[in-house]
């Protein structure tokens, strides 16, 4: 296994449906997963074997809107949960 992120449940649920985000919003919470999932791969050196407590759910701000994600490093995941347009 490697090192992703993932919207959860789905990206229709997160970014699309009756009122999706912006083409430019989802654009910017994409490149900052990429570079969350960097951040993670590099802390979470064997993610499978990790055994403590996770980080919890956390917010990224980005220039049209934020986000929370999740790290879970035995999935090797980082999930985008919810994305919220300024």
């Amino acid at each position: 296994m490697s090192w992703a992120w993932e919207y959860e449940p789905s990206e229709e649920y997160v970014v699309g449906g009756e009122n999706p985000a912006p083409v430019t919003l989802v654009a910017q919470v994409e490149e900052k997963a990429g570079e969350l999932v960097r951040a993670a791969e590099a802390r979470y050196l064997d993610g499978p074997a990790f055994q403590g407590v996770g980080e919890g759910t956390r917010t990224a701000a980005v220039m049209d809107g934020l986000f929370l994600y999740l790290v879970v490093p035995r999935h090797e995941r980082v999930y985008v949960l919810q994305v919220t347009a300024f």
